[in-house]
């Protein structure tokens, strides 16, 4: 019996009731209490009626309590549950309302199926505390610079190894560029740079973490001392040689925006790639081709200012040198080279301490001095200089040794000693503590008295 009595109001409505029984009672106009409730004169006089006509449940909304006219049929909340459940049970609200409307041609607006998976208990409202970092404005010219990294992850879910993806985004703009990768190195980065200035041109800089990749670990060497310098990775070394500024940055929330692009990727790449059955490096870069025009579109936004800052490659340029893993390599007098446990020999005759080998992007190595290339063959084994057996020494050889008094005797020496050169003597020196019996390549033996 209480709460049939009992009249539910909002707080608004509350002080609507408050000021209009002012209207009635006669102690304010109509239009003032328009003004203060910031509504018209015409609905005031509404609503002045349905309180002196119902009482103070006049002033309470009459669709309270009342189903909503565009309701939605139960039948087809149930369909699109079924479907999320089967087909996109990780998917979050946004994703999956954007597949049910590509893939099944069912429109709903995220935010009602965020409340219905909430209903349902297949979604979980959560909110996580984030450290809070100093803001930075974005750039304001496309291409006045990039921020890359790589992220490893498991991007293929098992269908693959686990790879990297490789993945540029310009700062000004947000629009993404990536690749895969089998792991993360000098030669995909070199590899995926080369790429993204074939397409875009070169930025003026690169924004990138200091993984020993991208910034060198040795320490200077002493031409570094003089010229003020410090040593360069490989890839510091080919961004330089491109007139591109290297920009380290010192902690992962400096460059947040390539480490929250990893984390959209993480989400709605994977799952791009599941629902197509993608499973390999090869399968993976050319469907990449056909979504990130797609994701930049939807997730770019226009720079400040619009001049694009990216430039075009100088005619003449070798991006094949360029792009390249370069090493100083000692060049011996038989005119060899060893690199990675291989042997190389110099076909040309060469005066020179030392050649220039480059790994270049497509595995082949190519080898020059003072930037002329040099041609080379690859040596099976190391050559192996024939040596004369002991019984084999000439008498020139033999005579050359004087026996001693004491010690041991001369064939003894002889089997000791390598088979001296041509044009050198051998001999024996006789000291007081013992004889030193030489060889004619510089070796010796000592025997000391008894």
């Amino acid at each position: 019996m209480a709460r049939e009595d009992m009249i539910m109001m909002s707080k608004k409505e509350l002080q609507r009731l408050h000021v209009i029984e002012k209207v009635v009672e006669g102690c304010i106009r109509q239009t003032e209490a328009a003004g203060i409730l910031s509504l018209s004169d015409r609905h005031i006089r509404r609503i002045v009626r349905r309180i002196q006509q119902e009482g103070h449940q006049g002033i309470v909304h009459k669709s309270r309590g009342k189903p909503s006219n565009h309701r939605v049929a139960e039948t087809f909340r149930e369909t699109v549950i079924r479907l999320y459940r089967t087909q996109y049970p990780d998917f979050g609200p946004t994703l999956a309302s954007e597949k049910l409307r590509e893939r099944d041609g069912i429109a709903v607006n995220d935010e009602t199926l965020r409340l219905w998976l909430i209903h349902s208990g297949d979604w979980k409202k959560a909110r996580k505390k984030r450290k809070h970092h100093a803001w930075r404005e974005r750039k304001s010219h496309y291409g006045q610079m990039l921020q890359m990294d790589g992220s490893h992850h498991d991007w293929f879910e098992r269908r693959a190894p686990t790879c990297v993806l490789m993945s540029y985004i310009d700062d000004a703009t947000g629009r993404a560029f990536a690749r895969f990768y089998g792991y993360e190195g000098t030669l995909p980065a070199l590899d995926s740079l080369k790429r993204y200035i074939k397409r875009h041109g070169l930025p003026l800089s690169i924004y990138l973490d200091k993984h020993s990749t991208y910034r060198s670990i040795g320490k200077p060497t002493i031409e570094n001392e003089l010229n003020d310098t410090k040593p360069l990775s490989q890839f510091e070394r080919a961004l330089t040689e491109l007139g591109i500024q290297v920009i380290h940055a010192n902690s992962p929330q400096a460059k947040g925006r390539i480490e929250r692009l990893f984390r959209t990727f993480q989400d709605r790449l994977v799952k791009e790639m599941r629902l197509r059955d993608i499973s390999s490096l090869e399968e993976g870069n050319a469907f990449l081709k056909t979504y990130l025009p797609v994701y930049n579109r939807r997730f770019s936004v226009q720079p400040q200012q619009p001049p694009d800052l990216h430039r075009m490659l100088p005619q003449g340029t070798d991006t094949t040198m360029i792009f390249c893993i370069r090493t100083e390599r000692s060049l011996r007098n038989d005119r060899t080279i060893a690199h990675h446990k291989k042997l190389y020999q110099i076909e040309e005759n060469l005066r020179a301490r030392t050649v220039t080998v480059s790994e270049l992007l497509d595995g082949s190595l190519v080898i020059t001095h003072n930037g002329k290339r040099l041609a080379y063959h690859e040596l099976a084994q190391r050559p192996v200089h024939k040596k004369t057996g002991a019984g084999e020494r000439s008498a020139e050889t033999r005579k050359s040794l004087r026996p001693c008094s004491c010690g041991p005797s001369l064939e003894e020496i002889q089997d000791c000693l390598l088979e001296p050169e041509e044009g050198r003597g051998s001999g024996v020196a006789t000291t007081d503590i013992g004889h030193f019996y030489f060889g004619n390549d510089r070796t010796f033996l000592f025997w000391l008295y008894n």
